[in-house]
């Protein structure tokens, strides 16, 4: 599903307007992106976790000369599923 589906189905279940739908979804999913950069954790219950985790320095193999090369450290976001939506897939 892309942003512009998920902005229609929402206007269409909630009676919204796709430009209020869309504010609602970007005001959401920039609430979360702040709460992760500032706190490095954002929990939302039936959902999962989303988690900043650090990725360590490692070597590697540039693949289109197949030299080796340094990877650097770098932090990352992890998501972990509530065990609702695993048992909601299965």
């Amino acid at each position: 599903m892309t942003k512009a589906e998920l902005i229609a189905q929402v206007a269409e279940e909630t009676g919204l307007t796709k430009a209020a739908a869309k504010g609602v979804i970007e005001a959401t999913l920039g609430h979360i992106t702040k709460v992760i950069k500032k706190e490095g954790r954002f929990a939302l219950v039936g959902l999962g976790v989303f988690e900043v985790v650090k990725r360590k320095k490692r070597k590697g193999r540039n693949p289109r000369t197949n030299e080796p090369m340094t990877i650097k450290a770098y932090k990352t976001v992890k998501f972990r599923a509530a065990k609702a939506l695993k048992d909601s897939v299965n």
